[in-house]
């Protein structure tokens, strides 16, 4: 069992790979059980040393009491590196994970010796992401047909309307049939406060930040404000919405080159 024993916390991990070590951050309700995962992609063939966790709250990770703050998630983070005997790596945060990332970069910045931030958003006066809160206890019916029409903005009210039967078949994939976790929640309300907008001049890694053109979750605009504030930060903007890594080919072996130059 990958457990990774960090303060009071039981941190499930998965490590594989070699090469140049690499922390990949999930998103919302990340959990590794769900397949595929980071490792079934492109960064997981073997040319990274790539570790991958289940943040707290979530997947086999522990529940602790909440509340949680960007704070905890990034110190956890950071305890998972000490765990691992990593003092620098690459940092991929997608989403959520991006606003993890940023946090320790910022906490922790001799720990990154480059940055990656996907379909993020830093709070603040650059902007919050979609406050996704909102939706956790809507109606499912009505909460995928929103879900759908912010993770890409092409896909509307008015995109579901004319496609219905295209739509019935997203929305058949969308269907949660249970309710959110404790620690879905409470990773939910820290992503409600999160603002390092502020802090962000004092990142000190190469980053590059990248964004999905139709991404109404965490919109263009909210990556430029990121790049504006990082000291030599670059954005690239690619087709697609807030899965752009999953739709635009193109993005991946992009990211992957950067990283490697």
């Amino acid at each position: 069992m990958t457990y990774a024993h960090v303060g009071d916390l039981s941190i499930w991990y998965e490590r594989r790979g070699s090469g140049r070590r690499l922390l990949f951050i999930s998103g919302s309700g990340g959990d590794l059980r769900t397949k595929p995962n980071v490792f079934d992609g492109p960064l997981g063939t073997g040319e990274f040393d790539l570790l991958a966790y289940d943040q707290r709250g979530l997947g086999q990770t522990s529940v602790p009491d909440p509340p949680y703050s960007m704070v905890d998630y990034a110190d956890d983070a950071a305890g998972l590196l000490d765990h691992q005997g990593w003092d620098r790596c690459f940092v991929i945060g997608v989403s959520f994970g991006g606003m993890v990332a940023r946090e320790l970069a910022v906490r922790h910045p001799d720990r990154i010796e480059k940055l990656v931030l996907c379909c993020t958003s830093s709070g603040g006066a650059g902007q919050p992401s979609y406050p996704l809160h909102e939706l956790t206890d809507l109606p499912e019916e009505e909460r995928i047909r929103i879900q759908l029409g912010i993770s890409d903005t092409r896909y509307g009210p008015d995109w579901q309307a004319a496609n219905a039967e295209t739509a019935e078949k997203i929305f058949a994939t969308m269907r949660r049939g249970r309710d959110a976790s404790a620690g879905e929640r409470h990773q939910l309300e820290a992503r409600r406060h999160h603002d390092v907008y502020d802090r962000l001049p004092q990142v000190t890694a190469p980053t590059l930040v990248c964004a999905g053109r139709y991404d109404g979750i965490a919109p263009v605009a909210n990556s430029e404000a990121i790049v504006a504030q990082i000291p030599g930060a670059e954005l690239r903007v690619y087709e697609g919405g807030h899965l752009f890594i999953v739709q635009d080919k193109a993005a991946w072996p992009d990211i992957i080159g950067w990283l490697k130059a």
